[in-house]
């Protein structure tokens, strides 16, 4: 068998450009403080945070989700918090009955409470499904938080909260969202511990 090639200058070029991405985020840290105090307050309150995204950032939304109810680090009380991506006989039944574009919409019409949180990911910001959920979010007296790539997309400008990740490249701006969602997390617990 043939030795695969791999070619070691193009693995440091993306290990670079990840560290220039996620180093970006450091000219954002009012904004995610902000965050940070927007869900901190709402869990004080009472109140759930509920995540959503499509691929990649919907992984992101189950990994903030929870992370959330279970545990970042130290032992502390679970916190409420439900990613939309989450129930799949939810997705099916409501794309089925409604369509894709409601997906996440009609469970923020059934599960949001003003004073919730909601957590939209997008690296791009043009899923209509995501925006009609902000909509929806917004009806129910919801706050939104929007992590956004590129330029921010049709979602630019909407939420209560926005980080824009600059960058073309989807897996940069995803790994930076990453980041971001630690940071909360680590916010967030150390509110708690």
């Amino acid at each position: 068998m043939k030795k695969a090639k791999v070619d070691a200058a193009r693995l440091k070029r993306a290990i670079a450009d990840s560290a220039r991405t996620v180093k970006s985020l450091g000219a954002q840290t009012d904004a995610i403080s902000a965050v940070c105090r927007t869900i901190i307050e709402a869990f004080r309150s009472g109140n759930k945070v509920l995540t959503a995204g499509h691929g990649g950032s919907a992984a992101e939304a189950l990994h903030m989700a929870e992370e959330f109810v279970g545990r970042f680090r130290a032992d502390r009380v679970s916190l409420p918090a439900i990613a939309l991506v989450a129930d799949c006989t939810a997705l099916t039944c409501i794309g089925n009955d409604y369509g894709f574009e409601k997906l996440f919409s009609r469970q923020v019409e059934g599960l949001g409470k003003p004073g919730d949180v909601l957590v939209l990911l997008s690296t791009s910001g043009n899923a209509t499904n995501l925006k009609l959920a902000l909509d929806a979010a917004r009806a129910k007296g919801m706050t939104t938080v929007c992590l956004l790539g590129r330029d921010g997309g049709k979602l630019a400008g909407l939420g209560d909260h926005e980080l824009v990740v600059k960058g073309q490249a989807t897996e940069r701006i995803q790994e930076a969202h990453q980041v971001v969602i630690h940071l909360i997390l680590d916010a967030v617990e150390a509110a708690y511990v």
